[in-house]
């Protein structure tokens, strides 16, 4: 009896949990595309903030390491740190078809690709079978 109201109680609780959602609005849309760029952003920022501190320490434990009379060996080379710099989000309605990425192939296809020629009709014969009349 226990388990047939749990049940009940999960279906009422989970059912309209699983109603279809309606579709987003171009504002929202806008929105989500930027808070996403925003997002990104931000872990480019993080990742020069992180790759400062982390030259500040290296060159901080070498510059320790020589006064205490250490060995100390010659850095390896290492990118420089790359900074993001301010947050800049171009909607993607003012952008134009290049800055979308967006190209036309290079040449039309002859044919779709599914379709394959026999060796007749690409004009190959073999001369020990007579061609078809």
């Amino acid at each position: 009896m226990k388990k047939t109201l749990l049940i009940v109680a999960l279906a009422a609780v989970c059912g309209p949990a699983l109603a279809k959602l309606p579709a987003a609005t171009p504002e929202a849309k806008a929105k989500l595309d930027e808070t996403a760029a925003r997002v990104a952003w931000a872990g480019k920022v993080d990742g020069y903030q992180l790759c400062e501190s982390q030259n500040k320490v290296a060159a901080k434990y070498r510059a320790d390491a020589q006064a205490a009379g250490k060995e100390v060996k010659p850095a390896p080379a290492t990118p420089p740190c790359s900074d993001p710099g301010p947050f800049a989000y171009a909607p993607a309605a003012t952008r134009g078809l290049e800055a979308s990425e967006a190209h036309s192939p290079a040449e039309p296809a002859e044919s779709p690709p599914s379709v394959r020629q026999t060796e007749h009709e690409k004009g190959i014969t073999d001369s020990k079978t007579p061609a078809p009349r």
